[in-house]
């Protein structure tokens, strides 16, 4: 039974990224919307609003934390893009997932952004350079990382949520 807490285990930041593992990154990021659509296709707005495990938050707060998580995501990689080591701000993502869009609005709406939001997303990672990869940000949690493990930790980040969602879709029909 995998910890409901971390399903896919947690997060460990690499130094750096190989040429494959990369383009493996970039390839689960292309296909998180279309994997997270399936994961909650046919679940009622009843089971979208249970948890995934006990004390955690509600399936439709998962898929409105994938698009906020997403949005602030992609403005960090502009960011490292753009600017010599820009420190960026981190968010509460505990408080946001309290906010009212996030414990009511229908997924399809979240659905829609991160498609959209993605395709933007995957071009940008794809037109990178090998020393593009390399550039910086300064996360106040974090400390520096790099773009190379930002793409790591939000590919993983798209796996981590998705099977909070699958955890639950496999207990609920267990049950």
């Amino acid at each position: 039974m995998p910890n409901p807490r971390f399903p896919v285990g947690e997060f460990k930041r690499p130094a750096t990224l190989t040429d494959a593992e990369r383009a493996a990154a970039i390839s689960k990021i292309e296909a998180a919307p279309a994997t997270l659509r399936a994961a909650v296709s046919g679940l009622s707005d009843a089971r979208l609003d249970s948890t995934y495990r006990e004390g955690g938050w509600t399936l439709r707060q998962v898929v409105h934390h994938l698009a906020d998580s997403h949005v602030n995501s992609y403005t960090r990689f502009r960011l490292a893009l753009t600017e010599d080591h820009p420190t960026i701000k981190p968010y509460n993502e505990a408080k946001w997932a309290e906010l009212e869009d996030a414990r009511t609005l229908p997924v399809e709406v979240s659905l829609k952004l991160l498609e959209a939001l993605h395709e933007r997303w995957v071009k940008l990672l794809r037109s990178l350079s090998p020393a593009d990869f390399d550039r910086t940000i300064d996360h106040p949690e974090n400390g520096t990382m790099t773009i190379d493990q930002l793409l790591a930790m939000y590919a993983w980040h798209c796996d981590h949520h998705i099977a909070h969602i699958n955890l639950a879709r496999r207990e609920k029909s267990e049950s």
